[in-house]
This record gives structure tokens, sequence and C-alpha cells, in this order.
């Protein structure tokens, strides 16, 4: 067996704890980016006022909404993206006979990565995206909110609904939006394989490169993300409110709420987006000489030799 499953475990064991990790910014930054009226007097005003609102109306299990979904979500995600990315990866350096990729290779591997993931995975982040603003909502209610709906419960409520395909609510966005880990996942390998050349990277490395590529591909690609998030959402019936497309969402967020709209809660989002690839690379690659460790126990490989 190849090493593109000892990178899909390990990089699902990364991404559990990423998430776990980073999550409380997570919820901030959800309810901040699909916030539609700011003069409500419930509306968060930014970020801490967020965060403020929520440990008060909710308590700290507020901050933590949907974590389960987003858990499930982040494990599915990253091991579905590294075992594409790194297959693709893979035939390239065997047709190249090189054993880095350039720019262009670097680009198609995660364009081809982020397609596969996000219509795998797509479903999962609607019902969490779902779960973390419904929260919000049972607490601002006049009577004694609802239990909290589990994954599973929220999922069956999405289709019973609004349809099987509405799991696929933002789907476009979505696979636009395959230009950000593109720039990260490029910018990362070309980083890392100018200092491999100078010397052997450890795991602060991993960290801060990490850091520098998911910064850059945050930045560039926001308002993509605000409006991902927003169609993602159980979808209004006022016309000026619901979002038939991702050209329509970008043109009536800025008619309703100017150009600053498309990069509402972007603090919260960097901060968190920064910190969980930082976790990602970094535990990632810490994890995967267990992974394959963990398939030569299981007889899924013959050998640690030339593993990575």
């Amino acid at each position: 067996m190849s090493d593109n499953v000892a990178h899909a475990l390990s990089g699902a064991g990364g991404g559990i704890i990423s998430m776990a990790v980073t999550y409380p910014l997570i919820t901030v930054g959800t309810r901040l980016q699909v916030q539609r009226n700011n003069k409500d007097s419930t509306a968060y005003t930014g970020n801490m006022d967020a965060l403020r609102k929520i440990l008060s109306q909710e308590g700290v299990a507020g901050l933590f909404s949907g974590l389960e979904s987003a858990i499930f979500g982040a494990a599915v995600t990253n091991g579905v993206y590294y075992y594409f990315f790194e297959a693709v990866k893979g035939a390239f350096e065997r047709a190249s006979k090189r054993k880095t990729m350039s720019t262009v290779e670097s680009m198609v591997s995660g364009a081809v990565a982020g397609a596969m993931t996000c219509i795998i995975t797509n479903p999962i982040w609607v019902v969490n995206t779902r779960l973390t603003v419904k929260q919000k909502k049972q607490a601002q209610a006049e009577d004694k909110p609802e239990k909290s709906q589990t994954t599973m419960q929220a999922f069956a409520e999405i289709i019973n609904e609004d349809g099987v395909l509405s799991l696929w609510q933002g789907l476009i966005p979505a696979l636009i939006l395959v230009i950000n880990p593109i720039i990260q996942y490029t910018a990362f390998e070309q980083l890392k394989n100018r200092v491999e050349r100078v010397r052997k990277l450890g795991s602060l490395d991993f960290f801060v490169l990490g850091a520098i590529s998911k910064l850059c591909a945050t930045s560039i690609t926001y308002p993509y993300i605000l409006i991902k998030s927003r169609m993602q959402l159980k979808q209004s019936k006022n016309e000026n409110e619901r979002y038939s497309s991702l050209i329509d969402g970008l043109r009536k967020v800025i008619a309703s709420e100017g150009i600053a709209g498309l990069y509402k809660g972007i603090e919260s989002k960097l901060l968190q987006s920064v910190l969980t690839a930082s976790f990602l690379f970094m535990s990632k690659e810490a994890l995967f000489s267990y992974a394959v460790k963990l398939l030569v126990v299981l007889g899924a490989r013959k050998s640690l030799a030339g593993s990575k």
C-alpha cells in the first residue's frame, strides 16, 4: 500500500486536533459571517462582543455548538484532501522523476484534492453551519430553549424540510474556494522546499510555514468564505436575503452592507485559520510516522523502508 493512506490518517488526526483547539474562534467567526442585521439589539458588534454575548447567553458550551459535526468534518476533510493530494503528487513525482513538485504541479494537486474534498464533505459543513447558528437562535428565544440537536438529528431535519440536494448548498462557492487550499498548499510546499535545501525542518518550522501559507490564502478568499457560509444556511423566503448564486450573494451583500460586509468576522477567521493550519501541519507531520507504524501492524504495509 502506498503512503497515501498514512498521509490520510495523519491528516485526519491533525485535523481533529486543530479543530478542537480553535473551535471557539470558528463559532464566533461563523456567527458574524451570517449576521445580516447589524442594527438588531441582539446583533454582535465585533469579535469580543460576540464572545461576551455567547458566554453570557449560552455559557461556555455555546462556543462549542456543532463541535461534534465539526470534528467529524475535519477528520474526513483532511483525510480526503491529503489522500488525493499525495496521490496526485506521487503521480507527478514518478512522471518527472523529481523529488519535489513545481509550482504548477502543486496547484494542480491542490485543485484535484480540493474539488474531491468539497464534493464529498459539503453535507457535513452544511449541517455544522446550521448547528452553530441555531444555538444562538435558541438562546435568544423567549420560551425555554429546545434541547440541542445532535448532528444526525440536524442531518435528518435538513433532508426532511429542504430535500437531499440542500446538503450541497454553497457547493459552487466551495468549489471556487478550492483556490484557498491551492494557495495555501502551494505556498507551503514551495516554502518547505526552500527551507529543506538549507536544513531539516522541525515541528516549529511546520507551525510557522502553515501559519504563513494560510494567512495568505484566507486574506485573499475571505469574501467567498462569507458567501459560502450564508448559502449553507436555510435560505430565507425574503428575496433580498436569498442568494441564488455566488455573484448574486456578493451583489446583495455590497448593496445592503457595503464592501465592509464582505469582511465581517475576518479578524477571528484569520486568527482561527492561521492557528488551525499551524496546528494541522505540525501535528500531521508528527502523526505520520505513527500512521505508518499502525499500517505495518495491521499488515497493510510490509515495512517502514522508504515510507516518506
